[in-house]
């Protein structure tokens, strides 16, 4: 869902100490993310989840959670749907 809007890269680098502000860099840098990422508030939003080597950030420390040299961050938006 955010490949159309980082110029169908899979993946980008963004620097930054915390989820937050690797997260505020790929939306500095593709605009159009910004939206599909943070709420009207500034907090994650709810239909999209966001591991950091494989943990939820949600429950770790959130958007303040520490990213470190070589870390990863993955992307996924909510899924939803049914009959």
């Amino acid at each position: 869902m955010l490949r159309p809007s980082v110029g169908g890269e899979r993946e980008v680098s963004a620097d930054g100490a915390t989820v937050g502000e690797v997260l505020e860099g790929l939306a500095s840098a593709h605009p159009d993310t910004r939206g599909q990422l943070f709420g009207a508030e500034g907090e994650l939003n709810r239909y999209v989840n966001v591991y950091l080597n494989d943990e939820d950030v949600r429950v770790l420390d959130g958007l303040t959670t520490p990213v470190g040299e070589g870390d990863s961050l993955v992307i996924l938006p909510a899924m939803a749907g049914g009959a």
